[in-house]
């Protein structure tokens, strides 16, 4: 299957994945309002950094270990046995201070803490499997299952009468559904099982010592905020802070696929040549890493207010908080290039002090910052820490590999994106003004819909690279392209 192709089925897969967590969050804000998803965020986010500990970086070193193509049944063994004995490890401790994580939550969690930690785990585990055997397509397809899944059940227990308890078992029943799926994958591409030696557990531990701070990285560019807000915010301030965050992550989506499908390829190109050999990759990804993040900035500091409204009244006022965590995504999204680079190429070292400089900086804003200003502050200290981080991730790439950042690809995205703006802006005063369609959620589809159209036919006739790869990847269009 092409890298475009690929690309394309697990975007797809990502885009219904976050139709579906966005409908689900949709009906469960306006059931519940926000005091229950306070709760059951600042739990998802405690689980998030319990599951660094379970994973120690084992998952990232199992996708490139697997992705050498040599012994991939006890690297696959060796790295289920770390994470398995890690978990139990890890839920000892939450089973003992489980007297301190209910006064932290302000809810009884243990139970469900332990159970979502399982198939966190469990679930990144074969999430690392599919990655390395190159099933980065199958990887994309459970995202929409599992996130079906958990809506459904949610949803359904909700309507039951159970409330923030149905939270935490439809996200479980989500997780688990995409674990089973994705297991019977895996074991179609290693349908043997070798036990592993010493020096695979070593291989793998050689790779995760540096890696684990790239989850610890990872879940503190989407968590460290709300468990920061646990301390000093009502749990339904949570709520509306963490409603911003998942909308603003949608823009996010596609950098991750680019970053998810390219990092085999990679791994596979350096393995066998020198580092040099992955620059045109990395040119590649830079140049598709802000496709959505760049226009999604101009569109949702003009839409965010009425975007925020579709979940209920008391949203709306975290309007200032989602421009902000919108311009942490465009960062992150190039850094996670750069940083998906390094991790590629064997060099986990660099990647070590990126994702230490993002720890430290992103902590320590974060403490000062929501300390004085709120849950605007810690939006502040996430953007502020993804820039920073950004540019340390393109220092010790452009060290270790010669490659041109793609400006005229940024530049035809960002002119197109503001033909959207101007457009967007018409709409919304033109319905501000008269009050057409006389319904917020039909405006923001339309408006949506509109400048989504306008942006990609724009950066059709910007750039001879988008137009390139669009031809490529989806053939029935080419004869209708401009050349």
């Amino acid at each position: 299957m092409r890298l475009g192709q690929t690309s394309v089925v697990h975007f797809g897969s990502s885009i219904v994945s976050s139709v579906l967590g966005f409908a689900a969050t949709v009906y469960i804000a306006r059931m519940l309002g926000a005091e229950p998803l306070g709760i059951y965020h600042l739990s998802v986010g405690l689980v998030s950094w319990l599951a660094i500990l379970g994973k120690v970086g084992i998952s990232d070193a199992i996708s490139k270990r697997l992705s050498e193509g040599v012994e991939r049944e006890e690297y696959a063994a060796a790295g289920t046995a770390v994470v398995v004995a890690m978990f139990v490890v890890v839920a000892g401790g939450i089973v003992l201070f489980r007297g301190r994580v209910v006064d932290y939550v302000g809810y009884p969690v243990t139970g469900y803490i332990v159970l979502i930690l399982l198939v966190v785990l469990l679930n990144s585990l074969i999430n690392a499997l599919l990655v390395g055997l190159h099933q980065v397509h199958v990887s994309g397809i459970l995202s929409p299952l599992r996130t079906g899944g958990r809506a459904v059940t949610q949803i359904a227990l909700i309507a039951a009468g159970i409330s923030t308890a149905g939270l935490f078992i439809g996200h479980a029943v989500g997780l688990l559904l995409g674990i089973v799926i994705g297991a019977y994958y895996v074991v179609r591409e290693l349908p043997s099982v070798s036990l592993p030696e010493r020096r695979h557990f070593e291989r793998l531990g050689d790779f995760a010592k540096f890696s684990w701070l790239g989850g610890l990285q990872s879940q503190m560019f989407s968590y460290t905020d709300v468990v920061v807000l646990g301390f000093f915010v009502s749990s339904g301030l949570i709520g509306v802070y963490a409603v911003a965050w998942n909308v603003a992550q949608f823009l996010i989506l596609f950098s991750g696929t680019i970053r998810t499908t390219l990092f085999p390829e990679m791994s596979a190109i350096s393995a066998a040549e020198e580092p040099q050999a992955v620059a045109r990759i990395v040119e590649q990804s830079l140049s598709f890493g802000g496709l959505l993040l760049i226009p999604g900035l101009f569109g949702g500091a003009l839409l965010g207010e009425r975007i925020l409204r579709i979940y209920g009244p008391e949203f709306p006022k975290g309007t200032a908080v989602f421009t902000v965590l919108i311009v942490a995504n465009l960062f992150m999204g190039y850094q996670n290039q750069l940083l998906n680079t390094l991790n590629a190429v064997d060099r986990p070292d660099l990647a070590f002090r990126v994702n230490g400089a993002f720890v430290g900086i992103n902590l320590s804003l974060n403490v000062a910052l929501v300390y004085l200003y709120g849950w605007l502050g810690a939006a502040a200290a996430t953007a502020g820490s993804a820039g920073i981080s950004l540019l340390v991730a393109y220092y010790y790439v452009s060290r270790l590999i010669s490659f041109d950042v793609p400006w005229r690809e940024i530049a035809s995205q960002g002119a197109a994106a503001l033909v959207m703006t101007a457009v967007v802006y018409a709409g919304l005063t033109v319905e501000n003004t008269y009050d057409l369609l006389n319904h917020n959620f039909a405006t923001v589809l339309v408006l949506v819909a509109a400048g989504a159209t306008v942006y990609f036919v724009g950066l059709l006739g910007l750039s001879t690279e988008f137009r390139t790869t669009v031809r490529r990847n989806l053939p029935p269009l080419g004869p209708y392209l401009p050349g």
